[in-house]
């Protein structure tokens, strides 16, 4: 099958709002995985929106038991 591709042009979104649209195109991609699409993605920041907002436990939380 042949290629698609799709240009998304934002503007004016606020950085909250561009991550957030990133992992919802993100949590697509992983959902469209299973049916045997392969989207490829391509955004200023991607890799660092993903590597924060993919993260299940934050190492780096003290724990307020252990700071007795």
């Amino acid at each position: 099958m042949k290629e698609k591709i799709i240009t998304i042009k934002i503007d004016g979104a606020l950085p909250g709002q561009w991550s957030s649209l990133l992992l919802e195109l993100n949590l697509m991609k992983q959902a469209w995985r299973s049916y045997g699409v392969d989207i490829t993605m391509k955004a200023p920041g991607l890799k660092n929106v993903l590597t924060n907002g993919t993260r299940v436990n934050d190492d780096n939380k003290r724990n307020r038991s252990s700071d007795k």
